[in-house]
Order: structure tokens, then C-alpha cells, then sequence
């Protein structure tokens, strides 16, 4: 019975992926041919965006507080405490910021996608899109795609200013280092390969957590129970896909840029 269950658990992973997949080539091919929602695809990004901007922004400020505090912990043993500023620049800019802030976002948003077309799932309103002539992938899936693909490298932008500043509190008040040394040593590590990677991450990590999150909800099965599975399984789905397209796409970058 246990092996009987394995089997099927991997069949509806499998199952799971491929419908997924299925989902993210038709959505891709909506998205470059018109007619566009611009009306529903504007409220989303108030949703996604503006919603979320408290939530990301206090994580990488705290986030780049403790870089900064466990920085100049280590470093000072060396008498090296003015690489705070490039410690915590490059770590939030190439992978903390884009990581953390897809995590909230997945967590805040890709649930919110599942449970609403969930709910429109269940009661039969997607069928009802269909019975009408319209495509619920059009309707429905390529807004919210759109809405994160645009606002997750924003909000990521703004994190990493956010971390940034927290390292300055900290190297300023407690380190007792100057802002203008601190900015100074930022802006001279940034390079080009940092900024690129930090903003391409953001754009494929919004992809991944648009359509986990538009799958499952229109997957549901099972009324309100079938949501709150739709629901957690966003959730863990969108936040193992991230961690797992991370390094992927950060081998990638390195043996390209290398």
C-alpha cells in the first residue's frame, strides 16, 4: 500500500509538471498577442505591487541590518571592517534580495492568485468564462503573469536599496564609519554582471510563481477544502521552484560570465 501510494504521488507530480508547463507555453504565446486586459492587468499590479511593498521592503531592511551586524563581527577580527559596505551589497544585490523578496511575494501573491481562481474554480465561474466563448487563460492567467513579471524586479530594486541603508545604519551608528565611505564602497563594487543577474533572477523567479499559482487555482478540486490545498501547495511549490531555479540559473550566469 505504501509503494502503491509512492507510485501515485509521483505520477501526480508528474502530472502537476506537465500540466504546468502546458499552462506556461499558452500562457507565454497569450501574452504576445493581443487583445490585452490592460484595465485587469492595471489592478493586479496595484495587488501584487503596491501590496507587497511594506512586506518586502521590511524583510531586506532587516536583512541587511543582520549582514551587516554578522559582517562586522567576523571582519573586525581582521581589522577589515570597511568591507561592510561591499559584503552586504553584493550579497543582497546578486542573491539575497532577488531570493527573499520572490519568497514573500510567492508566499503573499502566488497564494492569493491560487485561492482566487480557486474559489472562481469551484463555484463554476471559469466553466461559465467558457461557455461563453471567452479564454480564461487570456482572462484570467495573463494579467497576474504580467503583473508579477513587471512588479517583482521593482520590488526587488527597492529591497536592495532598502538592505543597502540597513547596512548603512549599522556601519554608521555601531561600526562608526561615515556615509559618504560606505556609499562610496557600494557604488564601487556594483558591476554591470551584479545588476543583471540581480534583475533577470527577479523576472524568471515572477514567471515561476505567476503560473504555480494560476495552475493550481484553476486545478482545484473539492470546494473550500480543495482552495486550501490549492493554497498550500502554491506555497511550497513556488518556494522550492525558487530555491531550485537560484542555482540553476546562478551556474548558469557563472560559467556564461565567467
Amino acid at each position: 500500500m505504501r509503494d502503491q501510494g509512492e507510485v501515485s504521488g509521483i505520477r501526480q507530480t508528474v502530472a502537476n509538471l506537465g500540466g504546468a508547463t502546458r499552462l506556461a507555453a499558452q500562457t507565454l504565446v497569450r501574452m504576445a498577442t493581443p487583445p490585452f486586459d490592460f484595465a485587469e492587468t492595471l489592478r493586479q499590479l496595484d495587488r501584487i505591487g503596491v501590496g507587497s511593498l511594506n512586506l518586502t521592503n521590511i524583510t531586506a531592511l532587516f536583512t541587511g541590518m543582520v549582514l551587516a551586524v554578522q559582517s562586522a563581527y567576523t571582519l573586525s577580527k581582521f581589522g577589515a571592517r570597511h568591507y561592510i559596505g561591499e559584503i552586504v551589497t553584493l550579497s543582497l544585490v546578486r542573491e539575497l534580495g532577488p531570493v527573499l523578496t520572490a519568497l514573500m511575494v510567492g508566499g503573499r501573491v502566488g497564494s492569493g492568485i491560487a485561492a482566487e481562481l480557486g474559489s472562481m474554480t469551484v463555484t463554476e465561474q471559469v466553466d461559465a468564462l467558457r461557455s461563453m466563448a471567452a479564454d480564461p487563460i487570456r482572462k484570467l492567467v495573463v494579467p497576474r503573469v504580467w503583473a508579477t513579471l513587471l512588479m517583482l524586479p521593482l520590488l526587488t530594486v527597492l529591497a536592495d536599496g532598502m538592505g543597502i541603508i540597513g547596512g548603512l545604519l549599522i556601519a554608521v551608528f555601531q561600526e562608526g564609519l561615515s556615509p559618504s565611505f560606505y556609499f562610496t564602497r557600494v557604488f564601487r563594487t556594483l558591476e554591470f554582471n551584479d545588476l543583471f543577474l540581480g534583475l533577470t533572477k527577479p523576472a524568471v523567479f515572477a514567471f515561476i510563481i505567476g503560473i504555480i499559482g494560476c495552475y493550481n487555482g484553476l486545478t482545484a478540486r473539492g470546494g473550500a477544502d480543495g482552495v486550501g490545498r490549492a493554497t498550500t501547495n502554491t506555497v511550497y511549490a513556488a518556494s522550492i521552484s525558487i530555491l531550485i531555479a537560484d542555482f540553476f540559473f546562478t551556474k548558469l550566469f557563472i560559467g556564461l560570465f565567467s
